[in-house]
This record gives C-alpha cells, structure tokens and sequence, in this order.
C-alpha cells in the first residue's frame, strides 16, 4: 500500500522528518463581459480570466498558518515573529505533528523525545501574541487525558486569558497501528476509529464545560490518501465514516493533513489539482453526517508539504508549491493551511534548477548540517517563506477569494478582491524554463488607468520584491519559475465598489428535488432592487434566478448534478454588489424512478477501491438486457476489473451491460442485479450521483 515517510517525527534532537445549460429564469443587466482574446495558440500567449462576480470565500485571519514545534530551540527567536508578521502568518499549530501525542504542555515534557530550552506554552504564546496570530493547539490524545487537556483550556483561557479557540485532538492517529503502519503515539488499548471516536466526545465534553466558546477539532484521514477507505479487521467502516458517524455533532472542525506521493517537484506542483475533488469530498462527507449542523463545521489542512520523496524542498519548486497548495486549499472552503514547518532541519542535500536544496520541510533555515554541507544562517528565509509570503502580499483577511483560470496549464491564477475594491491576482508561472506572456481579462472589474502595483519572487529576485513597471492591468511577462501579484484599483464607478448595497448573506438550501432546489439567504443593507443567484461555470457566471425577496426556488436542475451558486444584490442604478459566500449543492434522483441503484464503495487504500452496485427494476414491465450508465465525478476514477456485468468506458463516462447470466430484471422489484469492480482512483474517490437504467434516471439509494 502507499506510504510516505513521516515528515513530524524527530530526525535529530533539533529536527523533524517531519454541467447542460440551465434555464436563464430572470432577465437582468449584464455582467461586465471581456474583450474577445486572441487565441492564444495562434499569439504564443497565455489568456488569464478572472471573473470577480465569482466568489470562492472570504480570507479569514488564520489562513495562512506555520506549524512550530518544541524540539525547535530557534522558535521564539524575534527574527522569527518579524518574519511571520511580514508574511501575514496568522495561525501557529503547537507543539509540533508527532510530538503532540507525547507531550505534557504542564511541565513542557515530552517523554521519549526532546524537548528544547524556552519552548513551553506560554513563551509560544509569547510569540503568538508578538506575531498578531492565533493559537492552533493540538491536544495530547496518544498519552493524554481528557482531564488533562481541561486543564489545558482551564490554564490558558481563564487564568491566562489566551482566548485560544483552536484545539485538536491529537494528531495522526489513524497512524497509530491500527491499519498496518504505526508512528503515532497511543497507549489506548483499544486502537481503533470507535475508540477515538469516543475519546473525542470525552475530550469535547471536557473541554468545553472549562470554556463553551473553544472550538473542537477531530482528526481525519484525506480522502484518496494512505489510509482513506481502509477497513481494519473487526472493524465496520473506514476511520472517516466511523469517527464523523459518532462525533459529527460534537466537533466545531476537521484537521486533515496533505503530503502528494510524487517524486518531483514539479510533479508535486501538478498534484495540486487534487485538491478541489479531495476537499470536496471531506465537505460530502461532513454533509453526510452532520446535516444541517455541516455549515458550522470547518475544513483545517493543519499539515502541508510536498512530499518528502520530491527532493526538492528549499529550492524554487516548492515554493511555487507552497503559494499553489495553500491558495487551492483556502479557495476549496479550508480555513486555515499550516506549512509543516517552521524549522525542521538538514536532510539529503540535492540540486534543483542550479540552486542547492537543503532537504529540509523548514520554511525557514534552522542552520544545520548535512555531511559537509550547512545550510545559511538561522532564520534566512527557505523558497516557502516567499511562496507564502506571495499570498501574504495578495490578500488579506476580509478579502473575497474569486474566480480565476487561464488557457495554459503551465501558467495558474488566484485572485481576490480587496475590502477596498482593489483587484490582486496571483500569477505562477510553473515553467523551469519557459517564460510566458499573459493578457489579462476581468469579467465583473473594470481596471482603472493607473498601472498596477507588481510584487514579484523570479530567479535572480532577493525574495519578494517591488517590480512595479514589469506591467501592465492587461498584460504581464512572467520569468520562468516565478510568483507574480498584480494589484489594480477599479475604475471610479464600476464594480462592486459603485454598488450602494451591501453583500447578501450566504445562501443556504431549503429544499433539494431532482430537478429544484429552494434557497435562501440573509438580506444585506442598503435599497436593494432585486437578489440574483449566479451559477460559476469556470470563470464564467450564468443567471439562475433573480427575487425582490431573500429566497427562491432554482428550476430545470439536472438530477444529481452538482452546482456552485453566489448571490448578489443589485442596487437601484444597476450596480452589483460582492459575490456572497458560495454554496455548493447536488440535486437529487426522482423519487418516482421506475429503478434503484444501490453504489457502495466497500474497501478502499487510498489510490484504489472496491465498489458493490445492485440495480432494481420498480416499474411495471419485465426488463430483458439492460445497460447502466454513469459519469465518474472525477477525472482520476476508474473500473479496472469486474464482475457479474461488462464494463466499458470512454472517458469518465462508464456504461455496464449484463451477463448472459443477470439479463433479466422483473417488473415491481422482482429481483435486482448485483455487480461489482476493482478500481483506481488518482485524489478524490466520491461515489457517482446519478445512474441510468436502458436510459431511465433511477432513483440513487444508500
């Protein structure tokens, strides 16, 4: 099975390893459309769009985070606050990945590890004070106590008046064994998701009777990695559907970690499109068991890093890596992303694009050694540093994440638009050797005649410098492996920033059918003329429904397809206001169905599965030879071995045919057909949502 090597446990006593369009129901002014661009193909040019009436969120304080951890001696140091200050760091997970499991924060003592000068808990929070960030703390679960990490919130926010609001409960613990592979500590004698499960509703309970406003997060495995989907003996489901089954309502978030198991950097750089399907899928699941309690429950990814067999960790890749991952993740409804790790330490000293790679998960340099090669001076900031600090430079908290893609798959986007109106957008060109020319396009932003602002991190660059001039609000060179931000003032009288109303509240559904789905939402200030409901389709909007009220019902819906909508509120002069918080939803299948299909997914190991599906016939006439059709939510899913049908495919569309054997499905529920397969997954492994039976939409049962 797969596995990566720990990047959180100790190397050295200072170290770590550590869809079909849809029915237009309301007319409406038009949303600023851009300029036709050349085809790029034909100019050499890359088109870059960002459609600022596409809301992905809104950037909270602690978006941008850093693990710190208690075997760091230099973790306090002040050069370390001023440096996270000027990145806008705003969260520091403490005491350290692995280490959080045997560590007793009351004498700053972790049995069987080390444990530096000047580390305890309240000279962290020195440094969390100093830094402007908030406190994520993962309580001791391997060798702790619920009581234990009582007195913990009992010590840091009454008599220290801390107000730390964060708290995990432990750290991999689905490491500790139970699935084949142990690193984590955990003395319970019963090891497995259900014990976990109850400890945390121990732990919640405990914790927050000491302090009701803490918010409680439970740990998860990330969906299509080792060891999503795994089922241990004895047990009766995988750790995520067992831990969310028992805690779901007694949780505040989730903390996953993510490590791409690739080998390069640039590899690492292009895993991150599994991001979107894999945190969707955590959403899915939290949907699943919370219900209408999953609004309120947050996504963390409190452990980020490429992967530690990518030999390339301090050098240019990975902080293109970094400013990528963590704006994916944030933009994917994550509310804050911890870089493992502050400082971590020397490890295989290799050469990437010319420059010396440490082999060290620090984002900064803890000044160690590999052999005879030391790394620069303590606390000189690694490639990360100025990937983060990139994302530091194009936003901050209050900002609203948007919409962004462009037409070459070497080159990415991210964009915001600021609190004032501004426009930041995030460029990286993914290129080791090729510089790309981009024109800009903002559907939804007219860009004033000032030239924007350029803050930019290129080979040559002294980290991230002021490269105002290098461009233009429409058009940008950027050098090959390179982090550009470009930020632009609106134009007086255009955007949301001319809108007289405020932004409408997030939408929520009220009812979900197969083909409607009722919504509403929170009124905003200000004389609104009438709330419209955009669906994004890339970076693209279509008009969905419009309402002089704060709800409507959205019609023509395909059955079990997926949407992402805003709504905004337009003023008496025409104007739009900020895209609210999105709302992604999946219709339903028809209750009426003349069939049901039942999928089950019922063993998993991260990059591969095995999936049950029984098909009934309901309606009234016998079925002689039948063909089952569906379309894999993602693109990285596949059947590769089966039985009791045929599989075929082209593309993520699949279709299945009976045996000579099962050809025939009687009327009412007479009988079903029962297949089944083997198959991969590369990221994300959600289960289809609508099936067709001879062409006829069934009816999608659990």
């Amino acid at each position: 099975m797969p596995f990566r090597s720990r990047p959180d446990g100790p190397r050295r006593p200072l170290a770590a390893t550590a869809s079909a369009a849809l029915a237009v129901v309301a007319a409406a002014l038009p949303l600023a459309a851009p300029a036709a661009a050349a085809d790029p193909a034909a100019t050499g040019r890359t088109t870059v769009t960002v459609n600022a009436s596409a809301g992905l969120g809104t950037v909270g304080s602690t978006a941008l985070g850093a693990n710190t951890a208690v075997w760091d001696s230099y973790m306090n140091d002040p050069q370390v606050v001023s440096l996270y200050k000027a990145a806008g760091i705003g969260a520091l997970r403490y005491p350290g990945g692995s280490y959080s499991d045997i560590y007793h924060w009351v004498d700053n003592t972790a049995p069987g590890g080390y444990v530096a000068p000047g580390t305890d808990f309240d000279a962290f929070m020195g440094t969390v004070k100093a830094s402007g960030a908030q406190p994520v703390l993962i309580a001791n679960y391997g060798s702790g106590t619920a009581q234990e990490a009582a007195d913990w919130v009992r010590y840091a926010n009454v008599t220290k008046n801390y107000g730390a609001k964060y708290w995990e409960i432990g750290n991999e613990i689905y490491g500790n064994g139970v699935y084949g592979s142990g690193w984590e500590n955990d003395v319970h004698a019963d090891k497995t998701p259900d014990q976990y499960a109850r400890e945390v509703k121990a732990y919640a309970a405990a914790m927050k009777a000491v302090d009701p406003t803490v918010k409680i997060g439970a740990v998860l495995t990330m969906p299509g990695n080792w060891p999503d989907g795994i089922v241990a003996a004895g047990d009766t489901g995988d750790w995520n559907h067992t831990v969310l089954a028992a805690v779901a309502h007694d949780v505040d978030f989730v903390s996953v970690h993510w490590y791409p198991n690739t080998s390069t950097g640039d590899q690492s750089l292009a895993a991150v499109q599994q991001l979107p399907g894999e945190l969707r899928q955590v959403r899915t699941l939290l949907d699943q068991y919370a219900g209408t309690d999953s609004a309120r429950i947050g996504i963390a990814m409190t452990e980020v890093n490429s992967n530690s067999g990518s030999g390339a960790f301090t050098s240019r890749p990975n902080g293109l890596f970094a400013a990528e991952a963590v704006m994916t993740a944030l933009e994917n409804g994550v509310f804050t992303v911890d870089w493992w790790d502050t400082h971590n330490g020397a490890g295989a000293v290799t050469t990437v694009g010319g420059e010396t790679d440490y082999g060290d998960m620090g984002m900064l340099s803890n000044g160690s050694c590999s052999g005879s090669v030391c790394e620069p001076a303590v606390n000189t900031p690694f490639a990360p540093y100025w990937g983060i600090k990139a994302l530091g430079a194009l936003s901050d908290p209050g900002d609203s994440m948007v919409a962004s893609g462009t037409s070459d798959p070497e080159v990415s986007s991210h964009a915001v638009l600021r609190a004032n109106g501004d426009l930041s957008v995030l460029l990286l060109n993914k290129s080791s050797s090729a510089e790309h020319t981009v024109d800009l396009r903002y559907p939804g932003f007219t860009a004033g005649a000032a030239a924007p602002s350029v803050q930019r991190w290129a080979p040559g660059d002294d980290g991230l410098v002021d490269a105002t001039g290098t461009a233009t609000s429409s058009s940008a060179t950027l050098a090959p492996y390179s982090v550009t931000v470009l930020t632009m003032h609106p134009k007086s009288g255009t955007g949301s920033s001319a809108a007289t109303v405020g932004t409408p509240g997030a939408p929520r559904t009220t009812a979900v059918g197969a083909n409607t789905v009722a919504l509403s939402w929170p009124a905003t200030t200000g004389a609104v003329d009438r709330y419209e409901v955009y669906e994004q389709l890339g970076t693209t909007v279509q008009l969905l429904g419009s309402s002089t009220g704060t709800s409507t019902t959205l019609h023509n819906l395909p059955p079990g397809s997926r949407h992402t909508v805003n709504v905004l509120a337009r003023d008496q002069a025409g104007h739009l206001s900020r895209p609210s918080e999105p709302l992604t939803f999946t219709t339903g299948t028809p209750d009426d169905s003349t069939c049901t299909v039942a999928y089950q997914v019922t063993t998993g190991w991260g990059n591969g599965f095995v999936a049950d599906v029984v098909v009934s016939n309901l309606g009234p006439a016998d079925i002689n030879g039948w063909t089952l059709d569906f379309d894999w939510p993602s693109t990285g899913q596949s059947a590769d071995s089966w039985w009791n049908a045929d599989i075929t495919a082209e593309g993520q569309h699949v279709r299945v045919t009976n045996g000579a054997y099962n050809a025939r499905l009687a009327p009412n529920g007479g009988n079903s057909v029962d297949f089944g397969f083997v198959g991969g997954n590369n990221g994300a492994n959600p289960s289809p949502t609508v099936f067709r039976l001879n062409g006829t939409v069934c009816r999608t049962v659990v």
